[in-house]
């Protein structure tokens, strides 16, 4: 009988290869790295049940989750919308047993377990919003994608959550890219192919 490794890895652990990538500058116009450790859950309101989810949420989190388009920042965790009434929940895999997640929403909200199923990759640096906009038809001026915005948007023929996220310390700006596994690879030659006249670091945070 064939014997199975359910060992998890990364869907981009063949094409992430850390280093510079593209046009050589005195610091890197991106950064691009995957980001880990962390487990992702769809939370999804029963018919009616929006509020009692809200406050549930509200409670259990101690953040609001986003009834519109958006993410809602909480101390190890963010909460983005995926939809009328539900919304992700990116939150530290050591952090939020699922069990308790599902028990405290009980019958009022669907839980499920989407982490093997997303790659999540942080953009940042002087030049992000360029490459961005090869790659989306977003517009990501400060005024009109602030702190806290989100989309569902399509990059590369395919449908990828991208929210704006807290500054980094040095003040850059970042932004997060959730993406559907099967199609990460993808996703990453061709960010890495637009970022490539700026110069591009890549980091592996796993």
């Amino acid at each position: 009988m064939d014997e199975f490794d359910w060992t998890a890895m990364s869907s981009l652990r063949h094409a992430l290869v850390p280093g510079t990538f593209g046009a050589t500058t005195p610091e890197p116009g991106v950064c691009l790295s995957e980001r880990t450790g962390h487990r992702l859950l769809q939370i999804m309101a029963r018919r009616g049940r929006w509020a009692e989810t809200a406050a549930v949420a509200n409670r259990f989190y101690g953040v609001e989750p986003p009834a519109r388009v958006a993410a809602n920042f909480g101390k190890d965790i963010t909460l983005v919308w995926s939809g009328l009434d539900q919304y992700l929940a990116l939150l530290r895999a050591d952090h939020w047993p699922v069990d308790a997640i599902r028990s405290a929403f009980g019958d009022a909200a669907s839980v499920s377990e989407q982490t093997a199923g997303r790659c999540l990759v942080q953009l940042s640096g002087p030049h992000v919003r360029a490459v961005l906009a090869k790659v989306s038809s977003l517009d990501l001026h400060p005024d009109a994608f602030p702190i806290g915005a989100a989309a569902a948007t399509s990059i590369d023929h395919t449908v990828v959550n991208l929210w704006r996220e807290r500054n980094a310390d040095d003040g850059s700006t970042v932004f997060y890219m959730l993406m559907f596994t099967s199609f990460a690879e993808s996703i990453w030659h061709l960010i890495l192919m637009a970022a490539a006249e700026y110069g591009c670091g890549i980091v592996i945070d796993r």
